[in-house]
């Protein structure tokens, strides 16, 4: 069980290039919540909402400054909203939206530090939040940060004392890009190839399609989400495929991502009850909650739904929400509609639009 007792610490005097204090070998877990917000100040990680562990704050001791200031360079740079603005602008202008910026740190070993990093979405509209996974190192006194999708990242999940040998096993094809070759294809041309996706629930039972496919934040960018409800499967949301699932918001939020041998990842939101993860190893159809409406990194929900998006590379290892458009996922291959949510699936001559219930199949 994770206490829910936090306290906060102000940081202000905390030295960028501190160093640990006598870090034990073994990594720290969360053992009862701290919320470190950073004081305002010019630093990368001033008005950064930085969540840890009592024990992973004890580790880094005076470093964690400099870890969460490393973490908040990336995280800002790689957020579509954020884009082009130095990082205290950046805070100051999702703050102005009612949006946070969240590092979260949950474990540490010596020079290495892993945890999760997200940038809430609007509470104004139907929409999700961006986030990564992150393993960061310190080398000559500097942490340097790699987010997942990028080439530090992969190179840390291949030596990073964190990260398991399972889990390695997974991660690694993943962050190296090792993904079955394919084709961008059109609405005429062939099937691309999704290594035996699932749709989010048990194969043979259905849910409803309740939004067809369209933006990962309702906005811009590819059409990479499905939204479901209702349906005989219990509303219980389960992983695609077998992998290493991570609860992105901590225990009692929301939302899962679940990294998948050979390229893909997949995210689920705005669930309820859900599982906590971290870094944890997963069967195919695991558990992962229930549909709902949670929002615990921004966003909003109308009426209990899982959202489901898919996730890759770009040919600059930049991990991003990726095109469904001629994907097949449960069995059903996925076309975009003339505008977002109203596109549809088809299957052995059969076209399931919104509001259509449909079986998860594994064929």
């Amino acid at each position: 069980m994770f206490s829910r007792l936090s306290m906060r610490i102000a940081v202000t005097a905390l030295g960028v290039t501190g160093l640990f204090a006598a870090a034990p070998s073994a990594p720290a877990v969360d053992q009862g919540s701290s919320t470190v917000s950073s004081a305002a100040s010019k630093s990368p990680s001033a008005g950064v909402t930085v969540k840890m562990s009592n024990t992973v704050a004890d580790r880094l001791g005076t470093g964690r400054k400099a870890l969460t200031d490393a973490v908040s360079v990336d995280v800002l740079s790689r957020s579509h909203d954020a884009k082009g603005l130095a990082p205290e602008a950046a805070v100051t202008k999702l703050a102005a939206e009612g949006r946070e910026v969240v590092v979260d740190v949950r474990t540490v070993s010596r020079d290495w530090a892993r945890g999760v990093a997200y940038v809430e979405a609007s509470r104004t509209r139907h929409g999700e939040p961006e986030g990564w996974l992150y393993i960061a190192h310190r080398e000559d006194g500097r942490w340097t940060s790699g987010l997942e999708g990028d080439r530090e990242f992969a190179d840390y999940v291949a030596r990073s004392p964190l990260v398991g040998k399972a889990e390695r096993r997974t991660m690694t094809a993943y962050a190296e890009h090792k993904a079955t070759p394919e084709t961008q294809v059109s609405p005429t041309g062939a099937l691309a190839n999704t290594n035996g996706l699932l749709l989010p629930w048990m194969p043979d039972y259905y849910m409803t399609l309740t939004g067809g496919p369209h933006a990962h934040d309702g906005a811009t960018g590819y059409w990479s989400a499905l939204d479901f409800a209702g349906g005989n499967a219990s509303g219980r949301v389960r992983a695609s495929r077998e992998g290493t699932a991570t609860s992105m918001c901590g225990a009692g939020g929301g939302w899962t991502r679940v990294i998948h041998p050979g390229g893909f990842s997949t995210d689920y939101y705005h669930m309820w009850n859900a599982t906590y993860y971290n870094g944890t190893a997963i069967s195919s159809s695991a558990l992962l909650g229930n549909i709902g409406t949670d929002t615990c990194a921004g966003g909003s929900a109308t009426g209990a739904h899982v959202h489901w998006s898919l996730r890759t590379y770009d040919a600059n290892y930049v991990g991003q929400y990726t095109w469904l458009n001629g994907r097949t996922i449960g069995g059903w291959a996925w076309w975009n509609g003339s505008s977002q949510y109203s596109g549809c699936g088809t299957r052995a001559g059969y076209t399931a639009c919104p509001g259509t219930a449909i079986y998860n199949r594994t064929s």
